[in-house]
Parts: C-alpha cells; sequence; structure tokens
C-alpha cells in the first residue's frame, strides 16, 4: 500500500542516514480550518515550510506554516484578516506519545495533523480589523435608560444639561444602583 498526498512525506532515504536532512516547501488548500471566531476560507493556501532531519529512530520537523486568515472585527464587528503563523518543531516517531508526538508510519509521515494544529492554535481569538480600531462610531451606539423608549424615539432631550444645553454623557443603567452606594 502506497501512501498518497501533497502532506504525506517519504522519509526511507533520510532513516537511512541518520542527521540528515531535507528541506519542503509545499503549498497545500485543507478545508475545515476555523474557530468560533476565525477561519481559513476554503480554497485557500496553507504554506508549509519545514526542514526533515532524521534522528536515531525518529524524525524531527522544523519550521513555519502560515495561511491567510479572516473573521470579524471584536471591536467595530467589520472584516478582519491577516496571516497566521506558525513555528513548528516536531517529532514523529514509531510509537508516538498521544498528545506529544506524531506517528512514523513505515517510511512515511503524514504532515496534516501537525499543519492542522499549528494553524488553529495560531488562529485569532480575538480578531481586530487593525490595531487602532476604537470600534463602533459613539454617534451610531445608542445608551438607553430605564424607562426611555428602547426604539430610541423618546431620547430627545434625555441626559441634557439644562445650563450648558448640550447633551451630558449618561452612564450605563445598568450600573445605576451603584450610585446610591455610601462609604464611611
Amino acid at each position: 500500500m502506497t501512501a498518497s498526498g501533497p502532506l504525506i512525506l517519504y522519509v526511507a532515504e533520510l532513516q537511512r542516514r541518520p542527521g540528515s536532512r531535507r528541506a519542503e516547501r509545499i503549498p497545500v488548500v485543507l478545508d475545515g480550518l476555523a474557530i468560533s471566531t476565525a477561519r481559513v476560507d476554503p480554497g485557500a493556501e496553507v504554506d508549509v515550510d519545514v526542514v526533515v532531519e532524521s534522528l536515531s529512530s525518529s524524525i524531527v520537523v522544523a519550521g513555519t506554516v502560515s495561511a491567510p486568515w479572516t473573521g470579524e472585527c471584536r471591536r467595530c464587528l467589520g472584516d478582519a484578516h491577516g496571516i497566521a503563523r506558525a513555528e513548528v518543531r516536531e517529532i514523529f516517531e514509531p510509537r508516538p506519545t498521544e498528545g506529544e508526538t506524531y506517528p512514523l508510519t513505515g517510511d512515511h509521515i503524514d504532515l496534516e495533523p501537525l499543519v492542522r494544529d499549528a494553524v488553529l492554535l495560531s488562529l485569532p481569538l480575538a480578531p481586530l480589523c487593525s490595531d487602532d480600531c476604537l470600534g463602533p462610531a459613539p454617534e451610531n451606539v445608542a445608551v438607553v435608560a430605564p424607562g426611555d423608549d428602547p426604539t430610541g424615539t423618546d431620547l430627545a432631550g434625555a441626559g441634557t444639561d439644562a445650563d450648558t444645553d448640550e447633551r451630558a454623557p449618561s452612564g450605563d443603567p445598568r450600573w445605576a444602583a451603584l450610585d446610591d452606594l455610601k462609604f464611611d
């Protein structure tokens, strides 16, 4: 049975000469790379750039895995995108330790589980469209005080200062109970 696929590497030549190494650069499309806040779009290319090195009874794979990601900005809810990059250095061995090493199956190693793990762990948990994103514009956010119409039609004049006739900032109504709290 011959193993095939872009991320399955034949390593018999390396195994015969411990200490030998080979560079591999593999562009590959992997579907299903997503977490709740970000994803690699279907059809997007994941770049695997690694060096495969032989040890006495195992194979070490070291390098980088990168992929373009998209998501929703945590502040303004607009589109966010970037490149997820992960440095990898993993061991493939005949009897892998679960959660610590990957399987070396005969003369082949399958990089797909390693690549999937690396990309998923490098996707942002709280994406930003830019580092200086301030979120939605304040004029687009209505604060509804208790007793006001939540549709915004009853907000005219609410929170105004009689002396300056300007809109004074109103606090979050959920914290109103703390206004009555007194300390000695």
